[in-house]
């Protein structure tokens, strides 16, 4: 049972995100990881006292099971866990006022976009909010909000924050929204935690980048060796195996997706037809050479 007095009151429950560790975002599956902990804080007035009654104490920790918890819920997971995974004790203050702040590992959609990979930038968000209550009886607000508005600039507490080795995070702004769905008249509220991610780039223009620029470079030299030697077609032919191997490995990493092509993608679909050419080329100028008079 909601703990107000009257049961028409409205529950205000105030929810923030401490980020601890960007674990994983993973390409193919469109999956974010993240490792954090869910500040959420209300008032219980049943759970009120004296401290001059109690011999001066201001605040209790109990288990999290014995108290009520707001059922609020990862909207946009891809696992199946919809709720925080560990059952944390809360904290109890003397004038009722509730803090609980569980850690939770959350796996997210995030829609991928792959048309400036290795050099871009994703936006993934983590959308909160009630599983039962509409915004009636349980008002979800941002424990750092504005007054007058519904978004929070820094939504996201990175003071705990372990660098990522594979990304930077750009903004975390928060935005409070109210859903209404065709089965209530109700609204719905809701926090959109939003994650701007950029990539950092020196993994894959080491391992990628450079490579096929390298690999493209030797396409050139096939027009410099003599007829004679016999090794033109065999360069050629080797050089378009190498780009066909990056493009397998590239494959491998980006979502199946034909919405649009990675720029790299891109350089290495227009280098192969390069070395296509010059493969075509490479046969005419030796037929013409061998051609016996």
């Amino acid at each position: 049972i909601r703990p107000v007095s009257n049961n028409s009151d409205r529950l205000t429950v105030r929810m923030g995100l401490k980020l601890s560790q960007l674990i994983d975002v993973n390409l193919k599956n469109q999956i974010m990881t993240t490792n954090v902990w869910v500040n959420q804080e209300w008032s219980d007035h049943k759970l009120k006292w004296d401290p001059q009654e109690y011999g001066g104490v201001t605040e209790l920790y109990v288990p999290a099971e014995q108290i009520w918890l707001p059922d609020i819920v990862l909207y946009n997971n891809a696992d199946g866990n919809y709720e925080v995974t560990i059952m944390t004790k809360a904290i109890i203050h003397e004038d009722g006022r509730v803090v609980w702040n569980p850690p939770a590992i959350y796996k997210s959609f995030c829609q991928i976009d792959v048309q400036y990979f290795p050099f871009d930038k994703q936006d993934c968000f983590m959308k909160f909010g009630s599983w039962t209550y509409d915004g009636f009886q349980v008002d979800l607000k941002h424990v750092s909000e504005i007054p007058d508005t519904n978004i929070v600039p820094v939504g996201i507490d990175l003071t705990e924050f372990y660098l990522s080795v594979e990304w930077d995070i750009m903004a975390v702004p928060a935005m409070r929204r109210e859903k209404f769905y065709s089965c209530c008249e109700q609204p719905y509220p809701d926090i959109t935690f939003n994650i701007t991610l950029r990539r950092k780039t020196l993994f894959y223009t080491v391992n990628l980048i450079i490579p096929c620029v390298g690999i493209s470079c030797l396409s050139v030299l096939v027009f410099y060796l003599p007829s004679d030697s016999g090794e033109k077609v065999s360069l050629s032919i080797s050089i378009m195996l190498s780009l066909t191997f990056f493009f397998l490995v590239l494959a491998e990493i980006i979502p199946p997706t034909s919405l649009a092509m990675p720029l790299l993608g891109k350089y290495l679909v227009f280098t192969m037809i390069l070395v296509t050419v010059s493969v075509l080329v490479t046969i005419a100028v030796l037929n013409v050479h061998f051609r016996s008079p």
